[in-house]
């Protein structure tokens, strides 16, 4: 999948890659960025240099017809884990599988953000991040995706041409906290992420959660 989109997306987007050397050679590391577009994932997945295990809406697996089956190849192909975001028994079960990635090593991705931002601005995390964090003690590396929400926004189909940028910034640690599922050490490490994604994205912050933003508009969470 990267040898086919890698030469596709340096002839349209020439993406350009910043603090490649934050993400470590080996070992267990949470991917944590932000959330403009569909391609957002193909870009972190094209930047690194080891592979990238993303948590995946379940839609993405069921959806019907032709455009089912591209997303469902897609992600079928790049190893990504669904989470059904409307049930809270299988979205716990989507954070402990992505919790067995980490304990094998390997790299998680997560969109705090939890869905695309409708409009470009940064909307606040939820606490699955900090919660994988905290319960495995690996550290999360912020990332901001910069010209996505130009090139794919949620009402377009087609991609434009423009410019990508990818900032991976440094590592953020959190002392490891057996069965601290909720209060203040979730929400404090979940700001302290969304600030370091929010000082490389350069986006403007949102106080409420995507969702439910979307929700006010009557668009669908996508």
């Amino acid at each position: 999948m990267k040898k086919v989109l890698s030469p596709i997306c340096q002839a349209f987007w020439h993406p350009l890659v910043e603090g490649l050397e934050n993400i470590p050679t080996d070992g267990p590391a949470i991917i944590a960025g932000n959330h403009l577009s569909v391609l957002d994932a193909a870009f972190l997945a094209i930047a690194s240099n080891r592979r990238i295990t993303f948590l995946a809406k379940s839609e993405y697996f069921t959806t019907p017809g032709l455009k089912g089956m591209a997303g469902k190849m897609f992600v079928a192909a790049t190893g990504q884990i669904a989470v059904d975001r409307g049930n809270r028994r299988k979205a716990t079960a989507a954070l402990q599988a992505g919790a067995g990635v980490l304990g094998r090593g390997g790299l998680l991705g997560i969109f705090p953000e939890g869905t695309r931002s409708p409009d470009g601005r940064l909307y606040r995390g939820k606490h699955g991040v900090a919660r994988l964090a905290l319960e495995t003690g690996v550290p999360v590396i912020p990332v901001g995706l910069v010209g996505t929400f130009q090139v794919l926004p949620m009402d377009r189909r087609l991609p434009r041409p423009g410019r990508v940028q990818v900032r991976f910034g440094t590592p953020l640690n959190f002392p490891r906290m057996t069965g601290e599922r909720t209060g203040l050490a979730q929400r404090a490490a979940t700001e302290q992420i969304m600030r370091s994604i929010q000082e490389l994205s350069g986006q403007r912050q949102a106080d409420i959660y995507a969702e439910r933003f979307k929700a006010s508009l009557g668009l669908v969470s996508r």
